[in-house]
């Protein structure tokens, strides 16, 4: 009875494997981002270079007015979607990537006269047979005690060879997506402006 029994469950297994892998082809599966986490290129940006960075709060991220409002609600990739954890918002799922590095660094400061906010301004990711190609931009603003020390607009983009197996052409272009967040965030953090802006005191 036992081998009875773990064949079917390797059967079970692999059916179920066979379906996720049909639901890529066919282009219908809902593909969550994975929860923004620190990254070590980030925290030694944040704890490192000059001037040092003083603590700061995160304020309001939001789409830009001359958006659509499905452009902040995913992305599609071979007609399968792509969304945010972070309450179905990738303006949401941006600011949550700069505070957890922040929090991580020990520089989450509710309390600070420093405070960042942020407005996305585009978000797209292409998967054609070739080459993959992905962008993602928004415009940060610092304001100090309620003056505007910082505001700019920063871009980040990716391509990749992208093959012809959606099965394989989809989760890469995803992460190549998602890994976007992480590299906006670290453009921000090398932004001598920036880091004027948010020195500490």
């Amino acid at each position: 009875m036992t081998p009875r029994s773990t064949d079917s469950g390797m059967t079970r297994a692999l059916w179920a494997a066979l379906l996720a892998a049909a639901s890529l082809l066919a282009g219908c599966a809902e593909m969550p981002m994975t929860p923004p986490k620190p990254t070590i290129e980030n925290a030694a940006k944040l704890r490192a270079g000059s001037p040092a960075i003083g603590p700061v709060e995160v304020g309001k991220f939001t789409l830009d007015a001359a958006q659509s409002a499905s452009v902040d609600k995913g992305v599609s990739i071979r007609s399968n979607t792509v969304r945010s954890p972070v309450e179905g918002s990738f303006a949401q799922y941006l600011r949550e990537t700069l505070r957890v590095e922040l929090q991580s660094a020990g520089l989450l400061d509710a309390r600070s006269d420093a405070v960042i906010t942020g407005t996305l301004l585009d978000s797209s990711v292409e998967a054609p047979v070739g080459t993959g190609k992905a962008a993602l931009a928004a415009r940060f603003v610092v304001t100090r005690s309620g003056t505007v020390r910082y505001d700019r607009a920063l871009r980040t983009e990716a391509s990749w060879d992208s093959p012809f197996m959606g099965v394989s052409a989809i989760p890469q272009a995803a992460g190549q997506y998602e890994a976007l967040y992480r590299k906006l965030v670290g453009a921000l953090l090398d932004d001598a402006a920036f880091r004027a802006a948010v020195a500490r005191q």
